[in-house]
């Protein structure tokens, strides 16, 4: 299918929004593409096509069509990058709060691609395609830490392999809100895109269930003072989102998260300078290399901001 079909439905919050300001809104894509859905007949409300001027209804589902074959226009672009490690085969990336990996609708500049298309020049993978050029994990827009990238496709399709089978290791550090029950355990719950709200994702009760698939995250408890808990994660799959979603999901949302963490804390309100982002940081990243089959190991530690709140919360050392 060269087509993706999403389904929206409105709230009482929408009412009276006009359809070009919802779409940007639900969809996080500019106004201008949101018009263009609209122009183009891909938007229709209980199966009538609509027109940008619309007024949402409470209630109102929302069917969109978005073309997968439209490729964002991707730019070299100046700027500066931690490199941890680099090689002609793979470069690994300490990525800082704030940046996209990937070009998407809304987010086509400062992002990851752009960086590695300015320093790599012409050494990067295709396989993912324009906008995904050498990209063979993600890390949230605002999750900072370790990714490791593709120079060529040889290399890619090595790495990516070894993301499915499951060889590939991929460690974070978080600060959770509340202290756990077990010192260490395992969330293994499906995970698909959220039913009404595009931007977040979700747990269901079974693969499958709305295109849920398998998500598995280990966890182990580092510390835990002041009702907060310093915790590592090991990620088994790698669903968008997932150790937020599993942690929520559990009662014990990632720090700074206003995606899932519900009401800010008290120690949000009062530190407010410290959260770029929520507190989750890809620390260590381990794979075997492409071309000479050695084990490589990668460590970053989190950012000033992270290790600051952890110091004022008496987490670690």
């Amino acid at each position: 299918m060269n087509e993706e079909i999403i389904t929206l439905k409105a709230n009482g919050e929408n009412v009276g929004v006009r359809a070009d300001v919802f779409l940007s809104e639900a969809l996080e894509i500019t106004r201008s593409r949101a018009g263009r859905l609209l122009e183009d007949k891909n938007v229709s409300v209980f199966g009538e096509k609509i027109a940008k001027n619309y007024k949402i209804r409470s209630g109102d589902e929302i069917s969109v069509v978005l073309p997968r074959d439209e490729e964002c226009e991707v730019e070299a672009e100046n700027i500066p990058l931690d490199v941890v490690y680099e090689d002609d085969d793979v470069i690994v990336i300490n990525k800082p709060s704030g940046m996209v990996v990937h070009p998407a609708p809304g987010h086509t500049e400062g992002t990851l691609v752009s960086a590695l298309l300015y320093h790599c020049r012409d050494s990067l993978s295709s396989v993912g395609g324009v906008a995904r050029q050498g990209i063979v994990h993600r890390i949230d827009k605002d999750t900072t830490g370790l990714i490791a990238a593709a120079k060529n496709d040889r290399a890619h399709v090595s790495l990516s392999e070894q993301l499915k089978e499951h060889t590939m290791k991929r460690e974070y550090v978080a600060i959770l809100v509340g202290r756990l029950r077990e010192e260490r355990g395992t969330v293994s719950k499906p995970i698909a895109r959220h039913i009404s709200d595009r931007k977040k994702m979700a747990v269901y009760g079974a693969v499958g269930e709305r295109g849920a698939r398998e998500a598995v995250t280990h966890y182990e408890v580092v510390e835990e003072n002041n009702g907060f808990t310093l915790a590592r994660m090991r990620l088994e799959t790698g669903r968008t989102h997932q150790i937020r979603v599993h942690m929520a999901s559990i009662g014990h949302p990632v720090l700074g998260d206003i995606l899932y963490g519900g009401d800010k804390t008290q120690f949000e309100r009062q530190h407010k300078a410290l959260f770029e982002g929520q507190m989750l940081h890809a620390e260590r990243l381990e794979f075997c290399h492409p071309t000479t089959g050695e084990k490589m190991e990668f460590y970053a530690p989190p950012p000033e901001n992270f290790k600051k709140a952890a110091k004022i919360l008496g987490l670690g050392e």
